[in-house]
């Protein structure tokens, strides 16, 4: 590694073109991670508010607000906004955009271009969606199962399909785009095992991305093609076949999950070194199990068709899959507890957002399993178990992690520090809001609440009154971040290159960054996580 480089503030990227025009027409991989931050947050906060007004119309049994056809829209557009245009991007264009050339060494991504015609196709598809649904919504679910998606829905489902549709060509771009930084642009000295594991589990999901993407945009297209012409493709009534939609759709879908969870575990095999003041605990498995992620990953789409009429025999086999895909996921849960076992654990806010990201992600997992086993699935399938699981997953896991990897590298991307206390607190508010708006999620859905209805037995109330009064407090966690961060950016006490005394190339270079990064090309001549070798480095920080 490289010594610590400063630069001046003036030469920095923030300040060396500052009108919207050199915003609009960068290159700069750092700057294209923020305008994917400023697209993301609107999004985020739209679909958060979906959430709402969803928790409100479950507050009492009859509901409060909605009908049930408003209700249907509102679902939809929650999952639609979360799905595809924050839980997917958020981790990868953002974080992703910003770190991975600095973290290989590099001057900037392999074609910067290219990277900035991403975040325009990500948001023209974003656009196409929003006119979708403020024309009047869409009420399919963000599923869009058929035959209702392409015969019976009279809402706009197919400029929904479409804003999707458009949108994975960015999801391609960015995939690509990684692929070859990897490849071609890394440091002198930077082998396959000295990369940071930020890196490997960004490789493994563009990946993915690449191969998994083309799938979804052909089952919606073919979607448009049979609402339109009423070609007989999925719907029985036109000589279709319904359940062939839910193989293509969930062949995406579910490396989809990986798409959102494997960017999270990225951040977190940052965190938990970084804070522990110890190497990463057996960094060759943790490696090899993000690509064993993302290769069983394409193999067990079949347990979300466990109810809809397929084979027991092929049903058996997606169960065996989905128990061995778990497997090194639990890898990765079991080497970052040994990471922090007898380590120096200084418990920055960080750090707390990646421990309660181990502890939710470790409950999402362990009832993952109870949805592949053949018994129990039948009866909680579309219920609010699933639910609760999905958001124990994607929220709790995706969502921490990304919290806490934009407080862990923002001295690095603002070149400010953030108000450590207030920080915290969030960070222990938002812990204690999800598990009080999901966990009794889980509660509902085993007594026998099903997912995506208006109204519910009366016996249910107290379980939904739990569930959005923690929503309540978990939107104030997630608030708080949004308020102090954009705060610091302007007010906040100025950072040092590493503040962390942490081991990346990223740390080796100015608060916030040159525009190309590094003055000169660093050699790399160790792996990462080398606290002990690197104690003089670190001391520059």
């Amino acid at each position: 590694m490289i010594p610590a480089v400063e630069v001046a503030a003036e030469r920095n990227y923030l300040n060396e073109e500052t009108g919207v025009l050199s915003w609009l027409f960068t290159t700069d991989h750092k700057r294209i991670g923020l305008l994917y931050v400023a697209s993301i947050s609107v999004f985020f906060f739209l679909g958060g508010l979906f959430a709402l007004l969803i928790r409100l119309q479950l507050l009492t049994p009859n509901g409060l607000l909605f009908d049930s056809e408003t209700y249907n829209k509102l679902f939809t557009m929650h999952g639609i906004i979360m799905v595809w245009f924050f839980l997917i991007p958020s981790i990868p264009n953002t974080l992703g955009n910003f770190l991975i050339p600095m973290m290989l060494g590099a001057k900037d991504v392999a074609f910067p271009k290219l990277n900035l015609l991403s975040w325009y196709v990500f948001n023209l598809g974003a656009l196409v969606t929003l006119y979708s649904i403020f024309r009047g919504g869409v009420d399919t679910g963000w599923t869009f199962y058929t035959p209702f998606s392409t015969t019976f829905s009279t809402t706009y489902v197919i400029a929904a399909a479409a804003g999707i549709f458009i949108a994975g060509f960015s999801s391609i771009m960015t995939g690509l785009n990684f692929i070859a930084t990897v490849h071609r642009m890394r440091a002198p000295g930077m082998t396959w095992f000295r990369l940071p594991m930020f890196i490997w589990s960004h490789y493994a999901t563009s990946l993915i991305l690449v191969l998994a993407t083309p799938i979804l945009a052909v089952t919606l297209l073919l979607v448009a093609v049979e609402r339109i012409f009423q070609v007989g493709i999925f719907d029985p009534a036109l000589g279709g076949d319904p359940v062939l939609f839910q193989h293509m759709f969930w062949f995406y879908s579910h490396p989809a999950v990986y798409i959102m969870i494997l960017p999270a575990m990225a951040v977190v095999s940052e965190l938990v070194p970084a804070f522990s003041r110890k190497p990463l605990f057996g960094y060759e498995f943790v490696a090899f199990a993000s690509i064993s992620i993302a290769a069983i990953g394409f193999l067990v789409w079949g347990h979300h068709m466990f109810t809809a009429g397929t084979s027991p025999y092929a049903a058996e086999v997606f169960s065996f899959l989905s128990y061995l895909v778990a497997v090194p996921s639990a890898i990765k849960v079991f080497n970052w507890t040994a990471t922090m076992y007898k380590g120096s654990i200084s418990w920055d806010t960080p750090m707390l957002y990646a421990i309660g990201f181990i502890g939710l992600f470790a409950i999402g997992g362990v009832t993952g399993l109870f949805l592949a086993a053949l018994g129990i699935d039948v009866h909680v399938q579309d219920t609010y178990f699933v639910v609760g699981h999905f958001h124990f997953i994607m929220v709790g896991g995706t969502v921490l992690a990304y919290l806490g990897g934009m407080h862990y590298w923002w001295p690095k991307i603002s070149g400010k520090m953030y108000p450590e206390g207030l920080a915290r607190l969030s960070a222990l508010v938002a812990f204690i809001g999800f598990i009080l708006t999901f966990f009794p999620q889980y509660i509902l859905g085993y007594l026998g609440m099903p997912r995506r209805y208006a109204v519910y037995p009366p016996e249910f109330q107290v379980w939904h009154v739990l569930s959005s009064a923690g929503a309540s407090i978990l939107g104030i966690g997630y608030i708080l971040p949004f308020c102090y961060l954009l705060w610091s950016w302007h007010y906040g006490k100025p950072a040092p290159p590493n503040p962390w005394k942490s081991t990346g190339l990223e740390w080796k270079t100015s608060s916030p960054p040159p525009k190309h990064n590094f003055e000169e090309t660093p050699v790399v001549t160790t792996g990462p996580y080398q606290f002990g070798e690197m104690k003089e480095e670190l001391d520059l920080g």
